[in-house]
């Protein structure tokens, strides 16, 4: 074997940064030379084809074994294309099973200089006869104590201890070069993340109103807090339960604030916002070119979340065959990228979340029990907000403080009919609707007085007035019915800045006749200010 020929591969990975490049680029080199009939090399990896393998009847130890990553070679026909597949039958070596298999347990090589006279211990000797096979020459990948994995060549020359040196020294460069490449991808991996975390923060501040505690006095309140003191230390996968608008999402940060993992971050996925084909490239990641349209590697939210909290929002949205690599990952810890063979460990804390009856879909067939039971393991109900209507108040009062600060008004006093007006109502879209319900009646009242009249749809209206949600405290006297006319028509009156007539008249908005409203403006002493003009 040339020196000189190894040193030329050698120097031409030596600061290669990519893994898979290195190793084949190493393979390819070998094979290079006419007299290489195959070089390979494995790297020791967690088991993960076992059923399929087809060594797995010699296999000691299934939790670890040696993975084909590279392959290459020269053969005698030029016709014959070249040895570069991984996933032939040979693509896995059980630790210490086999000449191959016991470089990666012994960590000592392998020579054979006479494989066409005892070619036994070849289970293709028809292969090697057929590609006048004379030598076999295995080194481990070594550097600094650690094992990587097994560099071999199968060769047309009869080898010597001497070739068989030179194969162990370009083996240590060869290892040390891996070791290089590993500690780059690594680093490129953590700045990578660190990147995404910053991104994700970024994006995070920016969508958050600042409403960052769950407000209420209510027993149904009282409850659920103290569930959350509960389980919040502990690393039990919690699944929340409740209507949409109830606050889930305030309970999962709760929940993580309140945790050993509090000073790392809570990673949100909308299961319900991504895109069907995308589900796993946004849990697991991808790797550059593994589908059309990946331009650059990226991490998925596993990784994303790690050491920290997981929070799957409407879990009940993610495909039911995606579900069974979620099950896996919540259960092993473990998850391959897509285009990426090698597998990768995560540690997170799981908090799902959902407003759909996931025992329902699991009896039609579009959720998993098995997932369901790892995912519920510690329920808590959001109470919608009809249930909890001593906190209503409260949390008006909450989001009149924010929103004026927002919008640099000052904070208007809640009246005893605004209360009235509140209270009597179903609220279906819980805290939500409450929150945009304020913000709304800010925005129509900037000039004039607080008024919640007139902000719910006509069918909420009906609601409201029916004779199962009517009680005494709903009933308004003539001058509060007067008044929220009065209210009503000048922030219509506002909004079309008051033009009465037209498509775009206020007369329009309203539903009535212009000659109607303007009789009404009259009647009301509805006068337009001057900083209306």
């Amino acid at each position: 074997m040339n020196t000189e020929f190894l040193q030329k591969i050698a120097l031409s990975v030596a600061n290669e940064q990519s893994i898979g490049t290195l190793l084949q680029r190493i393979a390819t080199g070998l094979a290079d030379s006419s007299n290489t009939v195959l070089a390979r090399v494995w790297l020791k990896r967690p088991g993960d084809i076992c059923d399929d393998c087809y060594l797995r009847a010699e296999c000691p130890d299934h939790r670890q074994c040696l993975h084909l990553v590279a392959s290459d070679g020269t053969p005698i026909n030029s016709a014959t294309p070249r040895p570069m597949r991984l996933d032939g039958k040979y693509r896995r070596f059980p630790i210490g099973v086999r000449k191959v298999g016991k470089i990666g347990a012994s960590g000592e090589g392998v020579l054979l200089t006479d494989v066409d006279q005892s070619p036994s211990w070849l289970k293709d000797p028809d292969w090697a006869r057929l590609e006048a096979v004379k030598s076999f020459a295995g080194q481990p990948l070594l550097f600094r104590g650690e094992l990587f994995g097994v560099l071999a060549i199968f060769s047309r020359k009869y080898l010597q201890q001497a070739d068989f040196d030179i194969l162990h020294a370009f083996a240590d460069n060869a290892a040390a070069a891996y070791a290089n490449a590993r500690t780059f991808e690594e680093n490129r991996r953590l700045r990578n993340k660190l990147e995404l975390e910053n991104e994700y923060l970024r994006r995070e501040v920016s969508i958050t109103h600042g409403s960052n505690e769950i407000i209420g006095e209510s027993p149904l309140i009282e409850k659920m807090l103290e569930q959350i003191d509960l389980v919040a230390q502990s690393d039990t996968t919690v699944l929340i339960l409740g209507e949409s608008g109830t606050g889930k999402e305030l309970v999962a940060r709760e929940i993580h604030s309140r945790s050993a993992r509090k000073e790392m971050p809570m990673v949100r996925v909308n299961c319900a916002a991504i895109p069907k084909e995308l589900f796993e490239s946004e849990f697991f990641g991808h790797l550059r070119g593994a589908f059309t349209g990946a331009v650059k590697d990226r991490l998925g939210r596993f990784q994303l979340a790690d050491k920290g909290t997981l929070f799957l929002d409407e879990i009940g949205e993610v495909p039911l065959e995606l579900q069974v690599k979620l099950l896996r990952v919540l259960q092993e810890g473990e998850f391959e990228p897509i285009g990426d063979d090698k597998s990768y460990t995560t540690d997170v804390r799981i908090i799902a979340a959902t407003n759909r009856n996931l025992e329902k879909a699991i009896q039609e067939g579009t959720f998993r029990e098995d997932l369901f039971y790892r995912l519920s393991v510690f329920p808590i109900n959001v109470p919608p907000l009809r249930e909890r209507g001593e906190d209503i108040v409260l949390l008006a009062s909450h989001f009149l403080k924010l929103l004026t600060a927002k919008l640099g008004i000052p904070v208007p006093m809640l009246k005893e009919k605004h209360v009235r007006s509140l209270k009597s109502y179903n609220w279906p879209g819980n805290v939500r609707e409450l929150e945009n319900t304020v913000e709304r009646a800010l925005i129509l009242s900037r000039h004039s007085s607080l008024s919640f009249a007139n902000l719910f749809s006509a069918e909420d209206q009906h609601q409201q007035a029916s004779p199962e949600t009517t009680s005494p405290q709903n009933v308004f006297t003539f001058a509060e019915m007067k008044e929220r006319e009065r209210e009503n028509i000048l922030a219509a009156l506002k909004l079309c800045s008051w033009k009465i007539r037209g498509t775009d008249g206020a007369a329009s908005l309203l539903g009535v006749k212009p000659t109607t409203l303007s009789s009404r403006i009259k009647a009301l002493k509805i006068i337009r200010a001057e900083n209306d003009h």
